[in-house]
């Protein structure tokens, strides 16, 4: 893992989040984009564009945070762009080699029932860069035990376990396999195939409505140090992906940083 990307919002958990990534960096040796996206915008009647004033402004933000925190033997590059925030994200990362992207739930919303806020929900969603949803306030440890997630192990794409390799073999992590059976469950989908068998040292079964329940009912007997799951169109989670904004009464990992990978197939 060489290149990882914070995006920093104005949230309360800002500084602590851009601490944690910048430790998540420093263990492995890798180059940290501290970057801020911004629209572009047309000042109402004078058509005076402002889009350089919140580029200088936004620039001088990133900054100033970067200094509330330790900072010490990590790379630190600070960029701010301007366009959508999808397409922009996707657009950078693809330029800047980008290996993750660090979230936290909630960049910019206020609202405590908020697990996962519109911006973080718009990476997770609309993208398909894998990404590490740390927990607010959550301080950097170790990942000693990984729980895997999944409703079919098939695997159709290349190199999507690759995030999920890098950090069990940089921690030395015990990865358990959660297979969970739902209703939509096809023969053929439990069949592991080497790549993932050889990352995995105890698999589990269970049978539940959803992947998301499956989870619920078993990840604290696990007691991982890291969720990974995988990101689907109609997979996991599959009601909290009709939302950009996901509420903690529908999930709430306010202990537990989660891996969401790229599609498998």
């Amino acid at each position: 893992m060489k290149n990882i990307l914070v995006p920093v919002g104005s949230s309360k958990n800002a500084e602590s989040h851009l601490q944690y990534a910048v430790d998540f960096a420093r263990s492995f040796g890798a180059r940290l984009y501290v970057v801020q996206i911004y629209n572009v915008y047309t000042k109402a009647g004078t058509m005076v564009k402002v889009d350089h004033i919140l580029e200088r402004e936004s620039l001088a933000f990133l900054k100033s945070h970067v200094e509330k925190v330790d900072t010490t033997g990590v790379d630190v590059v600070v960029k701010t762009f301007k366009g959508k925030l999808v397409d922009t994200i996707e657009l950078v990362c693809r330029s800047l080699d980008i290996d993750l992207i660090v979230l936290e739930p909630r960049t910019n919303s206020i609202r405590d029932e908020v697990y996962l806020g519109k911006t973080s929900g718009k990476i997770v969603k609309q993208t398909n860069i894998p990404a590490l949803i740390v927990p607010e306030g959550y301080a950097y440890r170790p990942i000693k035990g990984i729980l895997v997630a999944l409703k079919s192990a098939i695997i159709k794409k290349d190199n999507v376990l690759n995030p999920l390799k890098d950090i069990k073999s940089h921690f030395n992590a015990a990865v358990n396999l959660l297979l969970v059976k739902t209703p939509f469950y096809k023969e053929g989908d439990f069949n592991v195939n080497e790549e993932l068998s050889q990352l995995i040292k105890n698999t589990i079964f269970a049978e539940s409505a959803t992947t998301f329940q499956g989870v619920l009912e078993h990840y604290k007997e696990n007691n991982p140090d890291l969720l990974c799951v995988v990101r689907r169109k109609r997979g996991f989670f599959t009601k909290l992906w009709e939302k950009n904004t996901i509420l903690k009464k529908d999930f709430n990992s306010s202990k537990l940083p989660v891996l969401v990978l790229s599609e498998l197939k």
